[in-house]
C-alpha cells in the first residue's frame, strides 16, 4: 500500500535525523569535480544591467520596525535594483590562497545557495513588462519572457498599483552535493532566509511584501518558467529548480492586515490569468548545467513530491494580541539598514568570553514576535508555529540555564506538555511583561549545548544558543504535508532576524555576530528537553556570540568588478515629494 504524503513527510524527517552514533546519510566526502555552479544563468536571454543603489538608501535599520517611518520609493530600475541587491545580491567576496568565493545578503547552509530569484513585473521605468531571472554575481536581470502591451496591461490589472512579484525556487542538488539526504531541510531554511531578506529589503524602500500563500507549486512553476522543458534541454534533472514561494511586493507603507491578505488572495485567485499572460510572451534563454555528474538522492525527490503544494485557500491567521511597539532607539538604532544588511555574516568561531546584557538579549527576542506592518513577520500570513528553546551562557543579569520563548500565547499548553521534564517555568526577573520567556532550569549547559550541536564549540562559546522547535505533528496532520516546508521557512525567517539583530546590536560587552547551525543531534536535543513523539520537533539551531575573525581570509567588495560600469548609469531610487567547513556541519562564513 502506498504511503500518504503526510506519512512520507514525517518519514523523511525521521530518516534524516542526526544521531550521536551516526549521521544522516551522505557521501561523507566532497567530490570537488562535481561541485555545483552557484550561479544559474540563461544563455540567450536579454539582460538588464542593474545599477548599484542600495548604498544610497537613507533608512535607519530601526526605522524598518516602525510602520510608516520610511517613505515609499518609486518603482523604477534603481529601486528594483536596490531591492535585489539587499536581498539576494552579493555582500562580499572572500579569498584564500588563490581561491575566491562570494557571500550574499541572504544566508545559506554551507554557503551553497540553492535559492534562485525571479521578478514578474507588469512594467516600470527601465524594466519592460515580463518575467526575469536574477543573477547575483552580475547584478543583472535576465529577461525570460517579454510581454506585449496587451499582456502587460492584463497583468497590471491583476496586481495592486505598482506591485510586482518576486519568486523563489531551489536547486536541491546544490545542498545535496555536500549534505546528502538532509539537504532538503537546508533548502527550506534558505527559502525562509530569502523570504526574510526580501521583506527587509522592501522595508528599506518603504514597501510592503507578503507571501502569496494560496499559490500552488504547479502554478508557481508555470509563472517562473520552470516547467519549460525546452529551456532546460541538456540540463540534468538534478540541476533543475523546484518552485518554492512567491512574494507580492507593493510600493506602499505597510498595509493593514486585512488589506494585505485581501491583496495577496486576489493575486492568488487570478494565477491562471497571470500564467496565460506570461506563458504567451516571447521567451528567451536556456539554462546552464550546474554539475558534470550527480548523485541521486531519491529520498529528497520523494520529500519534494510529498510536500508538493496544490492551490489552496489558506485560512487567515487569527489576529495576535497587542504588543508594545519596538523601541526604535535600541541597540543599533542609528545604523543604516543597508549597512546592517550588507554586513551580515555567519560567525566561524566565538571567543568564549563576550557577553551581552539582558536588555540586549530581550531586545533580540522581542524582534522575533510578530507585529502588524513590522518586517519580517508581516510577510508570513500565519500565526507563529516555531518557538525557541535557549541555552543562556553569557547574558549579564540572567542566570545560566535552559529557557523557552513562546512566540504565541496559544502555544503555551502544547509546549508545556511537550517539554515534559519537571521544569520550573518561571519568568525571569526584569523580563518585559509581554515577552513570553520562561526559565526552565538554571544550570551551566555549555557542554550539553555543544554536544547536541554536533560537538561544535560555537554552540557553547557564544552568549547564547538555541533550538527552534516547531509544532510539527499537529500542524501537518491538521494542514497537510506541504506545511512541512513552511515550518522550515518560518525557522529560516527567525534565523535571518537573529542574524540582523546580532549585526545591529551595540552592547557594552562587545560586538556580537550570529550563525545558523544545521548540524545537530535531533533526538539528543529532544531528550534534553523532555520531548517525545513528533508533535514538537527541532528544525534549526542557532547561536550568537563574540566572533573571532579568520585573519587568513581577504575580504573584497561585492561588486568591485562592476562598480565603474554601473555607479553612474542611472539616478538613485526615487521618492515621493512630502540590503571551507567540515563536511557534515553548518557552514561558517555564509
Amino acid at each position: 500500500m502506498s504511503r500518504s504524503p503526510l506519512e512520507r513527510a514525517l518519514s523523511y524527517h525521521t530518516r534524516t535525523k542526526h544521531h550521536l552514533q551516526r549521521y544522516a546519510r551522505a557521501l561523507g566526502y566532497l567530490d570537488w569535480s562535481t561541485q555545483p555552479d552557484p550561479f544559474r544563468t540563461f544563455e540567450g536571454a536579454p539582460r538588464v544591467l542593474l545599477p548599484l543603489r542600495a548604498g544610497e538608501l537613507t533608512a535607519a535599520y530601526r526605522e524598518l520596525h516602525r510602520p510608516g517611518a520610511v517613505p515609499p520609493a518609486g518603482v523604477e530600475l534603481g529601486s528594483i535594483a536596490a531591492l535585489f541587491e539587499l536581498s539576494l545580491g552579493l555582500s562580499a567576496w572572500k579569498e584564500y590562497r588563490g581561491s575566491r568565493w562570494a557571500l550574499r545578503c541572504n544566508p545559506s547552509s554551507g554557503n551553497l545557495h540553492p535559492t534562485e530569484g525571479y521578478l514578474l513585473s507588469a512594467g516600470a521605468p527601465g524594466v519592460p513588462a515580463g518575467l526575469y531571472h536574477y543573477v547575483s554575481r552580475d547584478h543583472a536581470l535576465e529577461r525570460r519572457s517579454t510581454l506585449d502591451a496587451g499582456a502587460a496591461r492584463g497583468l497590471a490589472g491583476l496586481l495592486p498599483a505598482g506591485g510586482f512579484v518576486v519568486g523563489l525556487s531551489s536547486v536541491h542538488w546544490r545542498e545535496a552535493w555536500k549534505y546528502g539526504e538532509r539537504a532538503f531541510r537546508y533548502c527550506q531554511h534558505d527559502v525562509g532566509h530569502a523570504v526574510a531578506a526580501i521583506r527587509y529589503a522592501a522595508a528599506a524602500l518603504g514597501w510592503s511584501a507578503l507571501l502569496l500563500d494560496d499559490l500552488g507549486d504547479a502554478e508557481l512553476s508555470a509563472l517562473l518558467g520552470l516547467d519549460r522543458d525546452a529551456d532546460f534541454a541538456g540540463v540534468a534533472s538534478a540541476d533543475r529548480e523546484h518552485p518554492d514561494a512567491a512574494l507580492l511586493v507593493v510600493p506602499a507603507a505597510p498595509l493593514g492586515r486585512d488589506e494585505a491578505l485581501a491583496a495577496a488572495r486576489a493575486v492568488g485567485s487570478s494565477a491562471a490569468e497571470a500564467i496565460r499572460f506570461v506563458g504567451g510572451g516571447a521567451w528567451a534563454g536556456r539554462a546552464n548545467p550546474l554539475s558534470s555528474s550527480h548523485v541521486d538522492w531519491d529520498v529528497i525527490e520523494d520529500a519534494a513530491q510529498a510536500t508538493w503544494k496544490p492551490h489552496t485557500d489558506e485560512p487567515a491567521a487569527a489576529p495576535q494580541g497587542e504588543l508594545p511597539p519596538l523601541d526604535g532607539g535600541g541597540p543599533g538604532g542609528g545604523a543604516l539598514a543597508s549597512e546592517v544588511i550588507r554586513a551580515r555574516r555567519s560567525a566561524t568561531a566565538y571567543d568564549g568570553g563576550t557577553s551581552i546584557g539582558a536588555e540586549t538579549f530581550y531586545s533580540m527576542l522581542d524582534h522575533l514576535l510578530p507585529r502588524p506592518g513590522v518586517p519580517p513577520w508581516d510577510a508570513l500570513p500565519w500565526s507563529p508555529l516555531v518557538h525557541a528553546v535557549l541555552f543562556v551562557h553569557r547574558v549579564r543579569g540572567l542566570p545560566q540555564g535552559l529557557y523557552v520563548l513562546e512566540r504565541s500565547e496559544a502555544a503555551h499548553a502544547r509546549l508545556e506538555a511537550a517539554l515534559a521534564h519537571p521544569f520550573a517555568w518561571e519568568k525571569p526577573d526584569g523580563c518585559p511583561d509581554h515577552l513570553r520567556l520562561y526559565c526552565l532550569s538554571e544550570a551551566d549547559l555549555r557542554s550539553p549545548a555543544q554536544i547536541v550541536s554536533c560537538h561544535q564549540e560555537i554552540a557553547s562559546d557564544g552568549a547564547f544558543s538555541l533550538g527552534m522547535v516547531a509544532e510539527l505533528g499537529s500542524t501537518l496532520r491538521e494542514r497537510g504535508a506541504p506545511w512541512y516546508r513552511r515550518l522550515f521557512w518560518e525557522a529560516g525567517v527567525l534565523g535571518h532576524t537573529l542574524y540582523l539583530e546580532a549585526e545591529a546590536a551595540r552592547d557594552s560587552g562587545g560586538r556580537v555576530r550570529a550563525t545558523g547551525i544545521g548540524c545537530y543531534f535531533d533526538d539528543a536535543f529532544h531528550e534534553l528537553c523532555g520531548i517525545t513523539g513528533d508533535e514538537v520537533q527541532s528544525l534549526y539551531h542557532f547561536t550568537v556570540g563574540g566572533p573571532v575573525e579568520d585573519t587568513r581570509l581577504m575580504t573584497l567588495a561585492p561588486y568591485e568588478h562592476l562598480d565603474r560600469a554601473r555607479r553612474a548609469s542611472s539616478p538613485p531610487p526615487s521618492s515621493p515629494s512630502p540590503s571551507a567547513e567540515p563536511t557534515r556541519r553548518r557552514s561558517p562564513g555564509s
